[in-house]
């Protein structure tokens, strides 16, 4: 009786260690609207390049500017999406939505991202639109692994389920359209389906 205690004991204090030391409000629901938020932006982007005349893209057209607009604005409905959701579960928790552990979670995901942001610009300004997709998904999967010491749940295994997606597009770029849309939304919808149910529900 009294190890069973012992072990409840040493659980909570674990427990504890890591709502300190990690950000533990991210929103499973924002999650999921990520990914709705990607399968709608694909959706336009596909018909904005295969309803165009040459039906791919290229740096300087139209329609690669429309698609990056688009690309921005899934971009920032997923980020304001996150901030308000998560701000709502903070405060549900009683806890600061940016305190050490948000900076640092922030920090560490965005250092990555960012990289991996210029070097594509780089490339597509060389005009290699090849590897493009697989890129985008290798370098977000580095942001979300990276975050993960700072946070609790699936992001860990979500980063690695998009770089093993990204080595997948690498080898075949012509599926990098549909890689993508499984990377940025379907595994988006089920990493916060899993949140959702396992820290939101539960509170």
């Amino acid at each position: 009786m009294e190890s069973k205690k012992y072990l409840e004991d040493i659980t909570e204090i674990k427990n504890m260690m890591n709502r300190s030391s990690r950000f533990i409000s991210l929103s499973g629901l924002s999650g999921i609207l990520a990914g709705i938020y990607a399968l709608i932006g694909a959706f336009i982007a596909y018909k904005l390049v295969s309803n165009s005349h040459r039906g791919y893209l290229i740096l300087d057209g139209h329609i690669f500017r429309l698609v990056m607009l688009d690309l921005a604005l899934v971009a920032l409905a997923s980020i304001v999406t996150a901030i308000l959701l998560s701000t709502a579960k903070a405060k549900k928790n009683g806890e600061k939505i940016w305190d050490s552990s948000s900076k640092r979670l922030v920090i560490n995901f965005l250092i990555p991202l960012i990289t991996g942001g210029i070097y594509i610009l780089i490339i597509l300004n060389q005009q290699k639109y090849g590897q493009t997709a697989a890129l985008m998904l290798i370098f977000y999967g580095l942001a979300l692994i990276n975050a993960s010491k700072y946070t609790l749940g699936y992001i860990r295994y979500l980063g690695i389920g998009e770089i093993v997606l990204g080595l997948i597009c690498a080898f075949i770029p012509g599926f990098g359209f549909w890689l993508w849309v499984l990377g940025f939304g379907i595994l988006h919808i089920i990493y916060g389906t899993l949140m959702h149910f396992k820290y939101d529900r539960k509170k």
